[in-house]
């Protein structure tokens, strides 16, 4: 009985583990899309020097979850909850990764996005932080349905990338329209990174549906 209610213990820290470094993934991409509006570099600095926090929470979960699977020897549901939250950190620090590279191109555009293409940045990421509300309530909550939801989200993300691109490089190419290109390319990179979050975030809800269920499911 003791052995049981340690690992429920451990199980809960992992959760709240995984929750804190949600949390302050979801904070650095509010700072790096904070920094690209505003083209303020000290700001998309300390973005940067931030992740070496959030790669240090992802080592801390992964060394729990190994321990418990070394000392534990958990099955089945169990089992499940350690596997998918060793994937959950994974997306998390990928996540934290692309904001990082948000910051960066802050640091090497020089100025804002145009008003057009901030539009659609705007909206990525104001759904980038909604999916990830989302993916967090779904793995608090074990709610399949949260976890589905994502999918939808990633569309509509999907569909403002496409229509960024469309719109930065479907502009004439006079002389004056040049000048702009390296501007145009680092806002499109800006749109993929935040693409790619809302990719990992789905991940999220996959690795959700796999603990509730043991379904693999693909919601890419």
């Amino acid at each position: 009985m003791q052995q049981r209610q340690a690992f429920d213990i451990a199980l809960k820290e992992l959760k709240w583990k995984l929750l804190r470094m949600g949390g302050d993934i979801q904070e650095a991409i509010r700072r790096a899309i904070a920094a690209l509006e505003t083209q303020d570099t000290a700001l998309a600095q300390a973005v940067v020097d931030g992740d070496a926090n959030i790669n240090g929470q992802d080592h801390d979960v992964e060394d729990l979850c190994i321990r418990l699977i070394a000392t534990q020897q958990p099955v089945a549901g169990d089992l499940r909850r350690i596997v998918a939250g060793m994937r959950l950190a994974m997306d998390l620090e990928r996540m934290g990764d692309l904001a990082v590279d948000i910051a960066k191109s802050v640091l090497r555009m020089g100025a804002a996005p145009s008003a057009q293409a901030w539009e659609d940045i705007r909206a990525m990421a104001k759904m980038v932080d909604a999916m990830i509300a989302e993916a967090l309530n779904a793995y608090v909550d074990s709610d399949v349905e949260a976890a589905k939801r994502l999918a939808q989200m990633d569309d509509e993300i999907d569909h403002h990338y496409r229509h960024l691109v469309e719109q930065l490089f479907s502009r004439s190419t006079s002389t004056s329209e040049n000048t702009t290109t390296p501007q145009a390319m680092a806002t499109a990179f800006c749109g993929r990174y935040l693409e790619r979050i809302g990719d990992h975030v789905t991940n999220i809800g996959e690795s959700v549906i796999y603990i509730i269920s043991g379904e693999r499911s693909d919601l890419n």
